[in-house]
This record gives structure tokens, sequence and C-alpha cells, in this order.
């Protein structure tokens, strides 16, 4: 018992025992250790520790990485593209407001509404980050010489028609295309489309009145509103995930995999479309 109560006096007064000696400074070396890891900047850390796992305080970068960004308020969202412009705040409310009605009665069954848009692939495809192991070389080719146009339109119901071409698509393009949808519609037919040069092209301006007498309608989206329009929708899960990665490795592949994609649409593979396009 004498020991005991003199060994504890003893480490009180600054002159430990030979064991404890040693297993204080262990202790304080680590608390010392860990205070400089929290002083030390961002690469230091990663130097130390390695990247991620450095500043959740764990060994390389098997850390919830999730939970960790969620921890300090970050969100997993897409990042998005937009327009340079605004569109015109009073022209923007109008069009809302008839988008809107021309949705109402879609939804009545009172008329079939599309959307359209164009679109392209090529063989350089999207480049996202991606994991790689030190002495890989992942690459895409920047190669657009490769090239499939699309022109398509769809409703809320994945209901899709369109065509692909390997060269540009021009308004006389459209017009052929809209021309020969125009002969088959049964009721009254309204298609979005934005405001590119080849949707406004005088002669579509000429053709619109006799597609108009056949039941086909143009609506015009304001300028700089991309995502009122749920084509593009359907051209980001095409190219993000119906297409994958392997299929740009060639030009043959990649076309097959967006034709046979857009030929399913609405048969095999459907679009939840939510309140906005994009």
């Amino acid at each position: 018992m004498g020991g005991q109560v003199y060994g504890r006096m003893h480490r009180r007064t600054g002159e430990p025992s030979r064991a404890g000696s040693q297993a204080d400074n262990k202790q304080g070396s680590q608390r010392r250790n860990d205070t400089q890891s929290h002083r030390r900047g961002p690469t230091e850390r990663k130097s130390s520790k390695g990247c991620l796992g450095g500043i959740l305080g764990q060994e390389g970068i098997g850390g919830d990485v999730q939970a960790f960004f969620i921890s300090i308020g970050a969100k997993y969202k897409r990042i998005r593209k937009r327009p340079r412009g605004k569109p015109s705040p009073q022209l923007y409310a109008y069009k809302c407001e008839k988008l809107q009605e021309l949705e109402n009665q879609y939804a009545e069954g009172h008329i079939n509404f599309y959307y359209g848009d164009e679109s392209h692939m090529c063989t350089s495809g999207c480049v996202p980050y991606g994991w790689q192991f030190k002495g890989e070389d992942y690459y895409v080719a920047c190669d657009q010489k490769f090239r499939l146009n699309c022109f398509g339109i769809i409703d809320r119901n994945s209901h899709y028609d369109g065509f692909t071409i390997t060269k540009f698509i021009n308004s006389d393009k459209i017009i052929e295309y809209l021309e020969a949808f125009s002969f088959g519609i049964k009721k009254k037919t309204v298609i979005v489309h934005d405001n590119a040069k080849i949707h406004r092209a005088k002669k579509v301006v000429c053709h619109r009145k006799i597609w108009e007498k056949r039941g086909l309608f143009i609506f015009f989206l304001p300028l700089y509103s991309p995502h009122l329009n749920l084509a593009e929708t359907l051209w980001r899960i095409l190219k993000g995930k119906w297409i994958k990665l392997k299929d740009y490795v060639s030009k043959d592949n990649l076309f097959y995999a967006a034709n046979r994609a857009l030929a399913n649409v609405g048969k095999v593979l459907y679009v939840n479309f939510k309140n906005h396009a994009a």
C-alpha cells in the first residue's frame, strides 16, 4: 500500500518511475503530434496521411467521404450548364403560364404535347472525373470527326420520335421531319422548340401555316431557358446513363449504342421527368 501511494505522489512531484515515464512520454508525444497535425496546412496533412483520410483523422482515403461532406453542409449535386444571358422576366412568366396550360390540356387528353430539341454525340464523349491508380493512363481521344447528330421529340410519358444523321442538322432537315410527322397526327399536337436559328428560319415559318392546318403547332420557349425543355433531360440521360463509357471507344460502337437506346425509349427505357427538365 505504501509503495502505491508513494508511486502516485512521486509522479505528481514530477519525478515519475521509469515505467510511468515511458507511458506518459508516449501519450504526451501523441497529443503533441495530434495538435501539430491540426495546425498543419492541407498540403502537409495530405503528405502525412493521404488526401481526405488525413482530414478525417483516418489512415488512407477509405473513410466515409459522403458522411464527411454531409457533415460540413455539402450536397452531391449535378453541376449544371447555364446560358450566359437571362430571359425577360415578363416574357418568361407569360411563357411559363402558357406552358402550364398546355401541360394541363395534355394531362386531360385534349392534345398531344412534345418537347423537341437537337443534340449530338462524338467519340470524344463526356469526360468525367474518375479514380486512377498510379501508373495507369486513362484518356479519351479528342476526336470530333465522327459525330452523330440527333433530333427528337418526347412527351412526359416517354413517347419518343426522331432521327439521327452524321451530317449537320439544318432547317431543311427540320422541315423534312416535321412535314412527314404532320401527316400522321390524329389530334391537335404541340411541339416545344427553343429559339435556335434553324427553328426560326424563314422557310420554317412559311411551313408553320401549313402544319397548323393539319393540327401541328409550334410553341417557342423564352430565350435562355433550356431548363424548361424536357428534351434536354433525354439527352443528358442518354449520354450519361444509357450510353456506357465503353461505347465511346469507337465510332461504330457509339453510333450503334445511341441508335439502340433511342429506339428503345418508351419501350424498354423510360425517363422519369420531374417538374423541371435540366
